[in-house]
């Protein structure tokens, strides 16, 4: 059955039929109860589709029905989850066997039974039965406000138990509460009642109990209410009994556009239908109208005008059809004053609920008639507001629901009204339709809008409901066939400058600038005369969301004007020499902003002042003490400096100002180069890394426009340079920048079109990172790029740089990098201990790495702890034989230098280590050794000399015979068990004893100066 929802009148024909052949299995006595209930339930199944109030009639309304009917409902359990279908459709069924015509005394015969037992009369039976299921929480509580309805109403009943059960009800109301469950569901089973009751009732039956009604009703406060049910029903009560307040009649002053009857539209002349005056002059009002309007009228229409505002949709739809229905009966005056009323919902001070309340209101009386003429001068300023309306709130806004009410609004006044009566606002509705049907960022919204304007039949065809479904297509292509017409053109363009590019969204500003792009040959002079000059002070604005639109909409519409050879006449030289001087800004965001703008610069711009932008871009890229976290502005200028050279091109012998050329190539490469060294770090960490990840990115790409126009301006030092800060960064701890370096190093090394010139090694290169794996070698993890780029120790020309990339990483924090990076140097080292000259080499290159690095804590802290784990693995046993070898001298040299008057914890604990290492060396340094431990020993920070006594200990028990046998077991016991955290003339006394033991001089304390100016 849910395939005929949407359009369920296609039963119609059937509906008798099947209901037939349930109902022969319900009265079928040998039917068994669960196949009796399935029938019932296959009943429901089709009253859902169809709705009850078709289906009811359909039903058979004997009067041998009626006694079945009352015994099977006799035999249900109200509360039995299970079988609520049946009970529903008997309650249904019952509503309509009550019609029959006849008095129900008549059945109930003799109330005595066979038993002697009295018999309830039928009257009260079905009483019973209603006040029964209707306090039930299913369901049948929908079905017992239908069964009151119809059964009230009989003339036997009304006379003898109307008002005792309106009193029932009205008690029920008021026990109950609204905040509990249970009250909740008493509260919603009286109010169904009472609304179907004052709604099939007879105005004359219910008009003397309309006003208890009301005041018990307003008693409950169920606008306070969180049940939306409960208030929509309340709504539905309270215009219900407005209705009984009023005479039942329409309006004689209705504004009325042709008949009821399509046939007799068809056959009016239409100039007498034109010429027909629509309105009843005042003076001319019946005499029906003159009468007293009840005061309970002020409050029913008060309650209903409060409900427009509620928060949820179905209350506030149900309060404007009351709003509809009732005025529909009031006299002029006063249904003015609701209009006006309703008018004051369309404030900003009110919500969202309030516009969408009224917009449907509006409707209402629009398609009914009472929206007079001389009121939609009013209206439809209010119209066109609501169309457009849309309000932020957090991360979203509200306001699509406001825009599809107003666009109902519209629909019903073109139906409701002459045209003539809407022609002096027939361009601004009809270009606010076009607007919302093509700009509206809601797809609902915009399906709703495609309605009837001028040139509506070719409008429809481009923009009907489907193709108003995808928003892209909208904004860049249905856009542009409507702008074609020009009564669209100027209202779409203002639309999207006044309300789209400063939107919330994002996309939808993006779209508009587009669509404004693609609309500029419609209007290229209103584009140029009157837009631009609009956008421009609004792309400097203080809104963030309005500044990124108009910046976009006026590249887009330069652009676009660009095509029809518009002049935009621009100070060619002031505009290049504005950026470059923007790029010495003390705010960061304003040099990278003036980096990427040059870099975006075409040619014919950059032509004749190359020079005067690499100058400035360079400045950019140096580190000054002021500007030393500006990490971005570097990393946007190196990105610039890139473009720049691609966009002139390359030309040997052409001039530095308008090519890069033989007497520049060297300077940009300079600055470059210097971007590979950026290691600066701040509060955000490595900031260093956006630089040197963009200056090798930057490298990259100025090599290979170079190798593919004139190679022979790339000389081989610089190439070298290049490959070697390479081979360094994809030696390091950061996985994300070593990937980047290594992947940029790959593509320089297996370039083929045609190859970079002077790469040294190539060949061994190709041997350790052959082509077939350029894509596949994941530089990202440790355990694959480590051994790889270990081998580069092997090449004269790398083994520097990969040496300084590896200290950093064997010496650094992380697990897995330590791990991978330390075996591959271990590996490495242990292939070489068998070349002398090999490792005498490695050794130089590693002095030389200290050395230029002295007091660089980013490279000597990681190196220290390094070098404490190669000595401690054996990497230089190859010179412990030999006395005073140069190398370990030099490095104890260079050690003592580096934590001279240090106070970093972890350095002077790297160094500890490192010193104990050295003691395996034999000569004379072993005696500047010990001292140095000793003056350790004593050193101020308590860890420092705790972590000295545990090594020095460690050291005498793997290297025993550096001290004499006799001490030995002496020295070993003072190490042990002094506490060196104690305070330092106690610590000092058992360091003396140490160095009298070892025949090691004593430290001496020097007093500090008390006049450092003099000597």
């Amino acid at each position: 059955m849910d395939k005929y929802q949407e359009q369920p009148h296609l039963l119609d024909r059937h509906l008798e039929g099947m209901m037939n052949s349930l109902l022969d299995i319900i009265r079928d006595s040998g039917s068994p109860p669960p196949l009796v209930h399935l029938a019932f339930k296959f009943l429901y199944i089709i009253t859902k589709v169809r709705g009850y109030k078709r289906f009811l009639p359909l039903f058979p309304h004997e009067v041998r029905d009626l006694q079945p009917v009352l015994d099977m409902l006799a035999k249900q359990n109200p509360r039995d989850p299970d079988t609520w279908e049946t009970r529903y459709m008997l309650l249904l069924w019952l509503s309509m066997i009550c019609l029959i015509p006849f008095d129900l005394a008549r059945f109930d015969g003799n109330l005595v039974s066979m038993e002697g037992q009295a018999r309830q009369p039928t009257m009260d039976r079905i009483l019973e039965i209603a006040k029964c299921y209707l306090v039930v929480s299913d369901k049948a509580r929908d079905a017992a406000a239908v069964l009151v309805s119809k059964f009230i109403v009989r003339p036997d009943v009304r006379q003898s138990r109307m008002a005792d059960f309106l009193d029932w009800v009205l008690s029920m109301l008021s026990k109950s509460s609204s905040q509990t469950m249970e009250g909740t569901v008493i509260v919603n089973g009286m109010l169904q009642a009472l609304a179907q009751l004052f709604k099939h009732g007879k105005r004359e039956d219910c008009l003397p109990y309309a006003a208890t009604v009301l005041k018990c009703l307003d008693n409950c406060k169920l606008s306070e209410s969180n049940q939306m049910v409960l208030r929509k029903l309340g709504m539905k009560l309270v215009q219900r009994l407005g209705l009984t307040f009023v005479k039942p009649k329409v309006a004689k002053w209705r504004y009325q556009r042709g008949c009821r009857s399509l046939a007799a539209n068809l056959q009016a002349q239409g100039a007498a239908v034109q010429n027909q005056k629509r309105e009843v002059a005042a003076d001319e009002a019946d005499d029906d109208e003159e009468y007293d309007i009840p005061a309970e009228i002020e409050n029913v229409v008060e309650q209903l005008l409060i409900g427009l505002k509620d928060k949820d949709t179905i209350v506030r739809w149900s309060a404007a059809k009351g709003i509809g229905r009732i005025t529909g009966r009031l006299p002029k005056e006063l249904a003015d004053d609701v209009i006006g009323s309703l008018l004051d919902c369309f404030s900003f001070q009110e919500t969202d609920n309030a516009w969408h309340g009224g917009c449907l209101a509006l409707a209402e009386l629009g398609r009914r008639g009472l929206l007079l003429p001389s009121r939609i001068s009013d209206v439809v300023p209010v119209m066109l507001k609501a169309l457009t309306y849309d309000e932020k709130r957090g991360a979203c806004s509200v306001g699509s629901n406001v825009r599809d009410a107003a666009c109902y609004v519209c629909w019903a006044f073109a139906r409701a009204y002459e045209p003539a009566e809407l022609i002096p606002f027939i361009n601004h509705i009809s270009s606010a339709l076009v607007i919302a049907a093509v700009f509206d960022r809601d797809v609902n919204c915009r399906r709703a809008a495609s309605g009837t304007f001028p040139h509506g039949i070719d409008i429809l065809t481009a923009a009907d409901y489907f193709a108003v479904g995808n928003r892209v297509n909208c904004y860049l292509t249905i856009s542009v066939y409507i702008a074609g017409f020009p009564e669209y053109t100027q209202p779409m363009i203002d639309h999207l400058v006044n309300m789209k590019i400063n939107h919330w969204d994002g996309v939808i500003r993006e779209l508009s600038t587009k669509a404004l792009h693609n609309i500029t040959p419609q209007a290229p002079e209103y584009m140029a005369n009157v837009v631009l000059p609009r956008l421009l002070p609004l792309s400097v604005g203080s809104d963030l969301h309005t500044r990124h639109g108009a910046i976009l909409a006026c590249a887009e519409i330069t652009h676009a004007l660009f095509a029809f050879h518009f002049a935009i006449v621009f100070f060619l030289d002031e505009l290049v020499t504005q950026y470059v001087s923007e790029l010495q800004n003390a705010e960061e965001m304003i040099r990278c902003g003036f980096s990427r703008a040059l870099g975006a610069l075409p040619r014919f711009l950059l032509k004749g002042r190359l020079q005067q932008v690499l100058e400035g871009l360079k400045k950019v890229t140096q580190i000054s003490p002021e500007d030393v976290s500006f990490a971005e502005s570097r990393r946007d200028a190196l990105i610039a400096i890139a473009k720049v050279c691609q966009t002139v091109g390359v030309k040997g012998d052409g001039s530095q100002e308008e090519y890069v050329c033989r007497d520049n190539v060297d300077q940009i490469y300079a600055t470059l180069l210097t971007g590979v060294t950026d290691y600066t770090t701040d509060s955000r960490g490595d900031v260093g890394g956006w630089v040197r990840e963009a200056a090798m990115t930057s490298l990259m790409e100025v090599t290979l426009l170079l190798v593919q126009n004139e190679a022979e301006l790339i000389n081989a030092n610089i190439c070298k340079q290049i490959m070697c800060w390479l081979a360094q960064q994809s030696a390091e701890k950061i996985d994300k920048f070593r990937a980047h370096a290594g992947s940029v190093f790959l593509t320089l090394l297996h370039f083929d079109h045609p190859p970079v010139p002077h790469i040294p090694h190539r060949e061994e290169l190709e041997r350790i990172f052959p082509r077939s794996e350029k894509e596949t070698l994941n530089w990202n993890a440790a355990s694959e790029a480590f051994p790889r780029i270990t081998q580069l120790l092997g090449l004269p020309s790398y083994q520097y740089h990969v040496l300084l990339g590896l200290s950093v990483s064997v010496g650094g924090l992380t697990e897995t990098t330590l791990r991978y990076s330390a075996q591959s140097l271990f590996d490495y080292m242990k292939k070489i201990q068998s070349d002398p000259s090999a490792l005498e080499s490695f050794c130089e290159t590693l002095l030389k790495v200290f050395e230029d690095n002295l007091r660089n804590d980013r490279v000597s802290v990681p190196l220290l702890t390094m070098l404490d784990q190669m000595l401690a693995n054996g990497c230089f046993d190859m010179f412990t034989e030999q006395e005073n070898h140069p190398f370990p001298v030099k490095l104890f040299t260079l050690c003592k230098e580096e934590i001279k008057r240090s106070k970093d914890i972890r350095k002077l604990r790297s160094s500890i280590g490192v010193f104990c290492g050295l003691i395996q060396f034999q000569g004379d340094m072993r005696e500047k050794i010990f001292f140095q431990l000793f003056l350790l020993l004593c050193h101020p920070f308590p860890i420092v000399r705790k972590t000295t006594a545990s090594q020095v200990y460690e050291m005498l028990l793997t290297y025993g015979d550096v001290v004499d046998v006799a001490v030995l077991e002496q020295v070993m016991a003072i190490l042990s068990d002094t506490n060196w955290e104690a305070e330092l003339p106690v610590v000092r006394e058992r360091r003396n004893c140490l160095c009298d033991l070892l025949k090691v001089p004593r430290p001496q304390l020097v007093p500090k100066n008390p006049f450092p100016g003099r000597r």
